[in-house]
């Protein structure tokens, strides 16, 4: 008894060593890190490594490892503009505006900045799948259009704080079909409010667009939408005044020239 009871001590201690010995990694319970002793320019270089590969997680741990541990210089700089790139590409939008602000407040005057703002603008870009989808069945009316709101700011500040940056193109094409949507958006509000006869949102909201983004193309239906809006109230002056403002921005306006009978005025037609 005594005998069987000794192997089955010395078994379950046999079994513990293995356990241990085939836990290499660990001491007392925590993973050991293979980075501990690694040099502020290895630590970069792997997370980099990483980056390029497109192990954005790896590449992320490794640069938050370095700027911990290496808090101050180039590497610790760059080391958190591309955290924001990586939070980037792995889909993560909301981290990587935070981490291009984090290195906006932290190094206004850094020469790489610019990309700061850009990246800001490109993540605020991407997130905004109403806008970016306006062909789409779904209704914009249940859109927020603040990310494309964002995106246009942060595009705005790199464009004009730096004129020459190599982002500034792009950033001023993305601005103009930014401009574009955030107009088609509220006119596509301003349709939902006329059809259920709410005829002074309706034409506030198109009013809205016109002011706000005067050069959109979707301002032309924004028109059409206060004529009507106005008609159906029975304000004739300010009826008048947007057929006036729509004629002369839009004479070729497949609204006015859509032929039909003339015995009704031509908003009463569409």
């Amino acid at each position: 008894m005594r005998a069987s009871v000794l192997r089955g001590l010395r078994s379950v201690a046999l079994l513990g060593l293995a356990l241990l010995a085939g836990c290499g990694t660990f001491k007392f319970g925590e993973e050991i890190d293979e980075t501990k002793n690694w040099s502020v320019s290895k630590l970069y270089s792997e997370a980099r490594a990483n980056l390029m590969d497109r192990s954005y997680t790896e590449a992320i741990s490794l640069y938050e490892k370095l700027e911990a541990r290496y808090p101050y210089g180039r590497y610790a700089q760059q080391a958190q503009l591309e955290v924001a790139y990586a939070h980037f590409k792995q889909g993560e939008p909301a981290l990587s505006i935070a981490a291009a602000d984090r290195f906006i407040k932290l190094h206004p005057n850094h020469p790489n900045v610019d990309y700061a703002y850009y990246l800001k603008g490109l993540a605020n870009f991407n997130d905004d799948l109403g806008l970016m989808h306006i062909i789409s069945q779904q209704d914009l009316t249940e859109r927020d259009p603040k990310a494309a709101r964002d995106a246009f700011e942060a595009f705005k500040d790199l464009v004009q704080r730096y004129p020459d940056s190599k982002y500034s193109e792009d950033a001023k094409a993305r601005m103009g079909y930014l401009v574009n949507a955030l107009a088609a958006h509220e006119v596509h509000v301003a349709r939902y409010y006329l059809k259920r006869g709410a005829y002074v949102a309706a034409a506030n909201r198109a009013q809205a667009a016109l002011l706000t983004y005067p050069q959109a193309p979707a301002n032309e239906e924004g028109l059409l939408i206060m004529v009507k809006a106005y008609d159906a109230m029975g304000l004739t002056d300010l009826r008048k005044d947007a057929e006036r403002v729509m004629t002369k921005n839009f004479p070729n306006s497949k609204y006015l020239n859509g032929g039909g009978a003339r015995d009704k005025p031509w908003w009463v037609i569409w």
